[in-house]
């Protein structure tokens, strides 16, 4: 299995249990909140942390991993795009889970929430730009 598909998947088991964690401390409400606001958790990031953090990741890896061969000498396609995808998916989820809460909380939090898209539209473009020639009927 490929380096870049082994973090992507061990990335996306952690996502995943942060956000188990997150989705029961909302359901109990037992959780600090963020000072100012009723919050917890906002809810948009936890739907983020399930659906860019466990999935996207999980199916980025697993998409670099089985997809065929681009070339012999190059199998999985570009190693840096792959490496810029992952970074930027991430990076960009981190930025979102202190963003999103200092926003809420009235502390600014916007420019990070744009940084985040950003970088998360960045990882997704280098995914796509690595992963399309591998597309490709038999």
């Amino acid at each position: 299995m490929p380096l870049t598909t082994r973090w992507f998947v061990r990335s996306a088991l952690a996502w995943m249990l942060l956000a188990l964690a997150g989705g029961v401390l909302l359901a109990t409400g037992v959780a600090p909140r963020i000072p100012g606001t009723d919050v917890v958790l906002p809810y948009p990031t936890y739907i983020h942390l399930v659906t860019v953090g466990w999935l996207s990741n999980l199916i980025f890896g697993v998409a670099l991993w089985l997809f065929p061969r681009y070339t012999a000498e190059q199998p999985r396609g570009s190693d840096a795009l792959g490496w810029a995808s992952y970074a930027g998916l991430n990076a960009g989820l981190l930025l979102r889970l202190i963003g999103e809460p200092a926003q809420l909380a009235g502390a600014g939090g916007r420019t990070l929430l744009l940084l985040s898209a950003g970088l998360q539209l960045l990882g997704g473009w280098a995914f796509v730009l690595n992963i399309w020639p591998r597309v490709k009927a038999k």
